[in-house]
């Protein structure tokens, strides 16, 4: 099996970073646009999609800024992140997605993450 590499995709977003911190960090939030059933015990989020669950740790997480979550099942270097950046040109709030994939496949996972993205955009009305 390949190591897997970190990509990064930035999307900018009309939303203030409180609000977007809530759809990105809480379990009500995750629910709307991530996954089906979302829970959230000792740091742990568990995540059903279709009768499949997933659960990921919370490594790291600054309110308004950034959660980093650890797939339970991946490496240990291996995680996914949400940051919440402003455009210091624009005063624009940019979401910052990095997680990691096999480099034949960050395409994909880079076009799955647009698809999530843009329903979260939809939940949030930007």
């Amino acid at each position: 099996m390949s190591k897997k590499v970190l990509y990064e995709l930035e999307f900018p977003v009309r939303c203030s970073p409180g609000i977007l911190y809530e759809f990105l960090s809480t379990p009500a939030g995750l629910q709307e646009w991530f996954a089906d059933k979302v829970d959230f015990k000792d740091n742990v989020f568990s995540f059903s999609w279709n009768g499949t669950t997933e659960e990921a740790e919370v490594m790291e997480q600054e309110e308004d800024e950034f959660i980093r979550l650890h797939w339970t099942h991946a490496p240990k270097d291996e995680f996914f992140e949400f940051r919440i950046q402003i455009s210091e040109v624009t005063n624009e709030t940019i979401l910052v997605v990095k997680d990691f994939a096999e480099k034949k496949e960050v395409k994909d996972q880079s076009q799955l993450w647009e698809y999530q993205v843009k329903d979260l955009f939809h939940r949030i009305g930007s």
